[in-house]
This record gives structure tokens, sequence and C-alpha cells, in this order.
């Protein structure tokens, strides 16, 4: 067989096993069937219907949710990587209950870039960006990843109801880290927005929750030696050195959570620590959640490395960690 009879497109009835029968004007001409012929077998009572401009379902009945998804992104057209499922469809296929299931809902939010001239049309609603997110694929389709859903969500629907139960979610299911989710608002401008404000700080002390009670899991499934929790690390009556989520002082290890904007006095602190000999492992809120697993291999590297060092340098080390004081946060 050559290259020009691979090429030749199959007849419309050698099809009909496909799982999705979403197509549009152009892919049905490439298979011998006119527009005009298409557009007579969606009339009223028709084998087929047309749920978008130019996109043709090829059975009665009402859509599943694939073949929505499918439907508005044919609508969309683009190049691969050029249209994003984003907004409460997206939450809905990341698995948020708080959000309408895919059938439920009345629109399709479609990212798409902002030189595409494309208007909204029936369920789809095309949202413009200047730079497209890193899609991750879900039921085969490409879909933003939380944070930039949520935000589009929330950017979309100015009269909805308060979005609080939605960033809660997103970081008590362990969807985003709650510094992550709050770059995104604050990058779209929403930190202010009505459905949002009140609930900034009360997601980053959610996240800050969900992220030590994931620290705890990490010790007890690598079955560490219980460490201090919640600790400032202070100078023999001097000043207090900084703080720790955990800290085991014989082999002076630290943990320290990164679930929040960074504090400005921050790296200066780690850097005085180190200084005394104190390892401070650095874990986010995000891996903790993802891979409870790998953060206790990583701590008990940590511990593993600390209780090893030797030579002159490794005592002094020693030395000048035991002298500090442990003091609760």
């Amino acid at each position: 067989m050559n290259d020009d009879t691979r090429r030749i497109p199959r007849p419309l009835h050698q099809l009909a096993h496909k799982p999705l029968l979403v197509m549009t004007a152009q892919e049905l001409r490439e298979h011998g069937v006119p527009a005009a012929a298409a557009h007579e077998r969606c009339r009223p009572g028709g084998p087929w219907q047309m749920p978008l401009p130019g996109v043709f379902l090829l059975r009665p009945g009402p859509p599943t949710a694939e073949e929505l998804l499918r439907a508005v992104l044919r609508y969309a057209g683009g190049r691969d990587g050029e249209t994003v499922v984003t907004g409460p469809a997206a939450l809905a296929l990341h698995g948020f209950s708080g959000v309408p299931p895919l059938t439920a809902l009345d629109r399709v939010d479609v990212l798409v870039p902002s030189t595409r001239r494309l208007r909204s049309a029936g369920c789809a609603r095309i949202v413009r960006t200047h730079l497209l997110p890193r899609p991750v694929r879900l039921a085969g389709v490409p879909v933003a990843p939380v944070p930039r859903a949520l935000a589009d969500a929330v950017a979309g629907a100015p009269e909805g109801p308060a979005a609080g139960p939605l960033l809660h979610e997103a970081v008590r299911g362990g969807h985003c880290a709650a510094a992550e989710l709050i770059a995104e608002l604050a990058g779209a401008r929403l930190l202010d927005h009505p459905r949002i404000a009140g609930a900034v700080d009360t997601l980053l002390a959610e996240g800050r929750a969900v992220a030590e009670e994931r620290l705890l899991d990490a010790v007890r499934l690598g079955r560490l030696p219980d460490p201090c929790w919640n600790v400032d690390l202070w100078l023999p009556g001097g000043p207090r050195l900084g703080s720790v989520d955990a800290y085991w002082p014989g082999p002076a290890v630290g943990v320290r959570i990164d679930a929040g904007p960074p504090r400005p006095q921050e790296p200066a602190a780690l850097r005085r620590l180190a200084g005394l000999g104190v390892e401070v492992v650095r874990l986010t809120a995000r891996a903790l959640c993802a891979d409870a697993a790998g953060q206790a291999e990583a701590l008990r590297a940590a511990l593993r490395r600390a209780s090893g060092r030797g030579g002159p340098e490794g005592r002094r080390a020693r030395t000048a960690a035991s002298r500090l004081v442990v003091l609760p946060r």
C-alpha cells in the first residue's frame, strides 16, 4: 500500500465503531459528507445533532461529558497545545466536589491564545490569554492546573457565590499548595475580588494545617524518631535564631514547611542556623501531600547525614548545635 492510499479517508460508515462520534464539518467533508448533507441530518428528529457551529455529534440524544468536552475543543480548534479547558469544567475534571458534574454545567471554558479570532458560542466560552498554562491531561483532554482553573472560575462568574469553599477544597484536598493558589490569584488581580476577599488568611492557615498533618504522617510512615514540633531555636541567653516545624536536637536537623509566602527575614535565619551546624530540610506542602513516603526518605537521609558527620569540623558543629535552646513556638 502506497502513501497516497493510506491518506484516503475511510467512508463514514466505517467509523461507526468509534466511541466518540464528534467531528467537524471539515472532517466530515474529508469522509465524503458535504456540509448540506450534514446539516440535513441535524434537522429535528434526525440522526445527528450540531452542539456547536461546525461541530457535529453523529448520534441523537444528550451528549456525554466526554463528547461535550470533545465538541468544545473541536470548536476551539487550533494546533495541539493551543486549547486548554479551564474554569468549573476543569475543576470537575480535577475531581472537585464543590462544582457540578460536567453534564450539569451550562458551559465549558476553554483558553485560547489572545491572537485567535473566535467567539463564544453555545456551551463553549472562549477565554483569550497571552500565556497559556502548561496543561495536564485528564480524561484525554488538556486541562489547566488547579490554581489557574480556580482563578478563571472566579473571574468568569463575578456574581457567583463566595469562592472560599473551592479554595479550601483545593488546599485541603491536596490539589495544590496555598501559596501557589494565592500567587495565581494575585497574578490575576483577584485578591480583592468580592468572591475572594476574607478567604486568603484562612486559606494560608488551612494550607499550613494540612502541611503539618502531612509532615506528621511522613514521620510516622517513615518510622522516624519523634521530633520536637513547632519550636523556636535560641542562642543561650541570646537572640532567637528562627522557627522550625520539627526539630531533632541530637543530630540537629530541622524541617521548614514552605506553605506560604516567604518572610523577608527567613533566608538570613536559615543561614544562621546552618552556620551553627543545624541542617534545615525544606519541604513543600505540595510534596508532603503528594508523596509522604518520599519526604520521609528525605528526612531519613538528612538524619543519617547529620549522625555521620565526623572529624573536627563535624564535632564543632555538633557542639555548637547542642548549645541551642529549644522552646515551643
